[in-house]
């Protein structure tokens, strides 16, 4: 995994020294909320409903041993005893005193982390593929360039006050497993007819208050020109983007009210000049980064049985472990949605476990998912069973990957000045009635926001609930037939809104309905599309 350089280090160090002058100011008086709040938010602090949230960054999913022993001590230290992993590969802390953060960042800054640019209208944190470099499936390792993105977009002067928050994804297979059509720039690593990899750019994509599927508007683009791209993408969206009106400011309106067609044409006229200019980052610099990515000392010769006699285990060995590119090894996806618990929630004791085991068994080296789990990329099939053993210890052994308990949900009314309507809650009480039927529904993704900014992803569940004030009252709109994968697609509002029991009721209803009209092998998504929402409203209100 990427290690700082003494530039990378300089920059956190001397951002920690800056904002505990500006806390200091803060907390003395002599400077406003108002005057506050932009320099806090650069620094991913949030003022939330009863207390600051700090947003940590974690760069294209990866972390260390001693980073994920770095952020149990946060949560130990300055929190309540957990962190909330998000959708975005980041964590958050929910209690986190104003005073204390210059020295959370200064705790960060020792293990190479920090939380610039995990909020305000700027470039945000990198996303990826959380089995990059371990799938056989994918073209490269994206993760050397997520971290080339990284260092371009960090303090790039130009973009530190876009008309609104920008998010980009890079994968590098045909399988989507980070939701990359829905990010502003979601590139794809290909490889054309001639053999050449390069990247497919797609562009205006994303969730919230109008959820839109980002479209290709480059199939390819040589990788030698990667950065000087996403720059003219950029330079278009900061010129036009609207600053007047926040509900019309992601670059998905632009692309959208420009059309696609448009826009390109405005991107490759920003290309061609901007390759006038010698912006890119020299081969050199490349080739350092790749260092940092170069696969483990995978071991030769190892056995591909695994013994299934604890039926328990073997459950969790189907569910919770995805092949690999190296024989004799998967990865296990550690769940943070035990039944009935609060998805992405994970206590100091339980990531100062997963720190050890990463370290044990994955080559020091675990990933944080868009759908609030932990994986261990690297493990060998012959260690499984003793990892299980400490994960079930843990209650971290939940078999649940993509099933109806493996819900995604965001903090919600719990916690979020912006919500409407609890999640925690509602994604509980599902988890807690559905789960016993996991096997039954097999591949069923559920996902929960409590306000219309979806940072639930609730528009690219298989079945969303969406959290609306209704007079006062919350209350919950369910979608069907939404997806976040390759075949992305965004789900439709089926009618009139429930109440917190009956959000519940109506989603056990759906997977009712699915059970009664799939055929062989049809996953809920399937059967959806299938038969249509029809016989769902049908079901739910007569």
């Amino acid at each position: 995994m990427y290690k700082y350089d003494q530039y990378d280090q300089a920059m956190v160090d001397a951002r920690v020294a800056e904002f505990r002058d500006q806390v200091r100011r803060r907390i003395e008086g002599r400077i406003t909320e108002d005057q506050f709040k932009p320099l806090r938010l650069q620094n991913g602090l949030y003022l939330q409903l009863h207390a600051y949230m700090l947003r940590v960054a974690v760069p294209y999913s990866t972390l260390s041993s001693a980073q994920m022993h770095a952020l149990a001590d946060i949560a130990d230290k300055y929190d309540r005893g957990y962190g909330h992993f998000t959708t975005r590969q980041n964590i958050q802390y929910n209690w986190i005193k104003l005073e204390d953060t210059p020295d959370i960042l200064a705790d960060l800054a020792k293990v190479e982390m920090h939380a610039i640019q995990t909020s305000g209208n700027c470039i945000r944190n990198i996303s990826s593929d959380h089995y990059a470099g371990a799938t056989a499936d994918e073209l490269i390792d994206p993760r050397p360039y997520a971290e080339l993105l990284r260092q371009w977009s960090s303090f790039h002067p130009e973009f530190l006050a876009l008309p609104r928050k920008f998010k980009i994804c890079v994968i590098a297979s045909e399988a989507d497993r980070a939701a990359m059509k829905l990010h502003d720039i979601g590139i794809r690593i290909v490889k054309n007819d001639s053999g050449e990899i390069g990247a497919a750019f797609y562009v205006g994509g994303g969730m919230g208050r109008t959820p839109m599927i980002a479209p290709c508007i480059n199939p390819f683009v040589p990788l030698d020109q990667l950065v000087t791209y996403c720059e003219a993408c950029l330079r278009v969206y900061n010129r036009y983007g609207r600053r007047d009106n926040k509900y019309k400011a992601r670059i998905k309106i632009l692309v959208h009210e420009l059309g696609a067609a448009e826009y390109t044409r405005q991107v490759e006229e920003e290309f061609a000049h901007l390759q006038t200019q010698d912006i890119e980052p020299p081969l050199a610099e490349l080739e350092r980064i790749s260092t940092y990515f170069a696969p483990p000392a995978f071991e030769t010769g190892l056995s591909e049985e695994i013994d299934r006699s604890d039926p328990d285990f073997a459950l969790w060995v189907d569910t919770n472990t995805v092949p690999h590119k190296a024989p004799g090894y998967v990865s296990a996806v550690i769940s943070l949605k035990p039944v009935g618990g609060i998805p992405g929630d994970a206590s100091a004791e339980q990531m100062h476990l997963i720190a050890d085991l990463t370290k044990q068994y994955s080559f020091d080296e675990c990933r944080v998912t868009h759908t609030q789990n932990i994986v261990l990329p690297h493990v060998k099939k012959a260690d499984l069973h003793a990892l299980w053993t400490a994960l079930e210890a843990a209650g971290l052994g939940a078999a649940n990957l993509d099933r109806v308990g493996d819900i995604i949900a965001c903090p919600g009314l719990d916690y979020c000045s912006l919500a409407n309507a609890r999640s925690i809650p509602v994604a509980q009480k599902i988890s807690e009635r559905l789960s016993p039927r996991s096997a039954e529904l097999g591949e069923l993704k559920v996902k929960i926001s409590g306000c219309i900014n979806a940072c639930g992803h609730h528009h690219a569940g298989h079945i969303g609930v969406l959290g609306v004030d209704k007079k006062g009252v919350e209350n919950y709109q369910l979608l069907l037939g939404g997806s976040e994968a390759d075949d992305t697609s965004l789900g439709k509002i089926t009618g009139p809104g429930f109440d917190e029991a009956g959000i519940v009721d109506a989603v056990e209803k759906a997977t009712e309905v699915y059970l009664a009209q799939r055929t062989d092998g049809e996953r809920f998504l399937d059967t959806y599309r299938r038969i249509g929402i029809n016989p769902f409203k049908e079901a739910l209100y007569g």
